[in-house]
């Protein structure tokens, strides 16, 4: 951890009237103070960005451009490639490659990146920045910028970012309404997660109130793929395994999508991440797991709970994280040997009513 963190605490309510973040004033103010004093701020968010890393990311940069910063924006993944999914989201003339990233940046910001790992090639980039924000949601984060704005109890880190812009006097139009919501809708599960508060609805009234076009980005987000996505799937499903036994009897379902079913039908490995949700459907399994091989041959390995199982505390414990009930690490194992040592740690995971 390069400074103090400053994170858990209680803030006061913000000007709409909802209770605010969880994080103290003496945050919020200081991550103000130095974004407003710097005239260059540069913004990346975790590789592989899903819509509530990059959402976050361009909606910020998208309102300190409008402050008359100049701003870039990247993440660090070596095939720097926006994903499909979330092509329509305003804000990407910002975005730059890794090597055209600020080598030393005086004030960087990092959005939904629980460990300096998850940055990718900008790791030793925001290593060298002289003030490293950092904002996120994750319970895993530890805290390892100069400064962080965390808070667990955050349905997404584009709830941080939209009290960041209140802070900062930026109004909220329809280009950075459209970011964060994409970060709020997807982070919430359509708003069927236990994240969905109260809190989670009225931002969402706000974002809406900008003139959003909903069904619209549900389209983008949920009801588009290519057809290749559909074979893939079915070969995944062919190979999905049930295994009753395991978990303490809760049951775990599994499976797994080489880089050679994908390369068969020309689909980009971003184009599988939401397979997780198909298989988590089974009502006999508490934990789903799905192993998706990417482009540098690595095991990217999502896991859901229903609630009984803690996973961010299992894949903390393989060099990943996430939330209680969605986590995720890297394996560079085989998928059998993957599979074996997470069924060993699952098997001594304590098991808690789901919340």
């Amino acid at each position: 951890m390069r400074g103090d963190r400053i994170g858990l605490g209680r803030a006061g309510p913000v000007g709409n009237g909802t209770p605010g973040p969880d994080v103290p004033e003496s945050a919020w103010a200081r991550a103000v103070g130095l974004i407003s004093a710097a005239p260059e701020v540069a913004l990346a968010c975790h590789v592989s960005p899903d819509a509530d890393a990059l959402g976050s990311m361009l909606a910020a940069g998208r309102a300190l451009t409008g402050l008359g910063k100049k701003v870039v924006a990247s993440f660090g993944d070596r095939r720097f490639v926006v994903p499909r999914l979330l092509r329509f989201l305003p804000g990407q003339e910002l975005l730059v490659e890794p090597a055209g990233y600020p080598a030393a940046p005086e004030v960087m910001i990092t959005f939904d990146a629980s460990t300096t790992a998850r940055l990718g090639l900008l790791n030793r980039n925001a290593a060298r920045a002289r003030e490293l924000i950092v904002m996120d949601h994750h319970p895993s984060n530890e805290g390892f910028g100069t400064m962080s704005l965390i808070d667990p109890a955050a349905a997404a880190t584009a709830v941080l970012v939209e009290e960041l812009l209140r802070r900062l006097g930026v109004p909220l139009d329809r280009d950075i309404a459209m970011c964060l919501y994409a970060g709020l809708v997807t982070d919430t599960g359509s708003f069927r997660h236990a994240s969905t508060t109260p809190a989670a609805h009225a931002m969402a009234a706000r974002l809406i109130a900008t003139g959003l076009r909903t069904d619209e980005i549900a389209r983008e987000l949920w009801d588009r793929s290519p057809f290749g996505y559909l074979k893939v799937l079915g070969l995944a499903l062919d190979r999905v395994a049930l295994e009753r036994d395991a978990v303490h009897g809760l049951g775990l379902v599994w499976t797994f999508v080489p880089r050679l079913d994908r390369a068969a039908y020309g689909l980009p490995y971003a184009e599988v991440e939401g397979m997780i949700d198909v298989i988590r459907r089974a009502d006999e399994a508490e934990v789903a797991v799905v192993l998706k091989e990417d482009d540098d041959g690595a095991w990217q390995v999502s896991t859901r709970s229903k609630g009984a199982v803690d996973m961010s505390r299992v894949c903390t414990a393989f060099g990943g994280g996430g939330h209680r009930m969605a986590a995720g690490y890297t394996s560079l194992l085989t998928v059998e040997e993957t599979m074996t040592s997470l069924r060993d740690l699952l098997a001594s995971a304590p098991v808690e009513p789901p919340r």
